[in-house]
């Protein structure tokens, strides 16, 4: 039997929407018959008067397409949708072992964030806001975004603080 050309399967393509409409341009590629996945994560949200459960794209500002190659434009067109990611000056497909890791984290009941520092041991920090803003400390070790353990000056031990590392900047 022979084999299918590379150009004629269908590949995961990372995605970048206009800012908050991941689930419009989802709904449209759907409408379309495009296959696509966006990941959500459920989130509590506090209004002034009251709080609520709602889903939000894990990762703002992404979704992810299966299509073949000469399907991209027809990705293009659709509403909400704004380009393509590139990665070594051209549009690159993700494996579908990464979109089925992605899944996975997904649906584990851990809570899960997204933040684009590069926390690296040894960095000094500050608490930029929440109870502990202010404190300044050191990276001892980075186990998520939501698990630094730092070591707080003056106190002379490690602690391990759950803070998100949107709340700290480096020193």
């Amino acid at each position: 039997m022979p084999l299918k050309s590379a150009a004629g399967l269908s590949k995961w393509y990372p995605v970048y929407t206009h800012p908050r409409s991941e689930k419009k341009a989802f709904e449209a590629l759907i409408k379309k018959g495009v296959e696509a996945y966006l990941p959500l994560q459920r989130q509590l949200k506090q209004w002034s008067d009251r709080k609520k459960w709602v889903e939000e794209p894990f990762i703002k500002s992404y979704l992810f397409v299966r299509i073949k190659e000469h399907e991209q434009t027809e990705v293009l067109m659709t509403k909400g949708i704004a380009r393509f990611i590139y990665f070594s000056g051209r549009i690159t497909p993700m494996p579908d072992r990464q979109i089925n890791e992605l899944k996975l984290l997904i649906a584990s009941p851990y809570e899960l964030e997204v933040t684009e520092q590069d926390l690296q041991p040894g960095e000094n920090i500050i608490i930029k806001a929440g109870p502990l803003k202010g404190l300044k400390g050191e990276i001892i070790s980075y186990r998520s975004q939501k698990q630094l353990a730092l070591r707080l000056e003056n106190l002379g031990y490690s602690i391990i603080v759950h803070v998100s590392a949107s709340l700290i900047d480096r020193v």
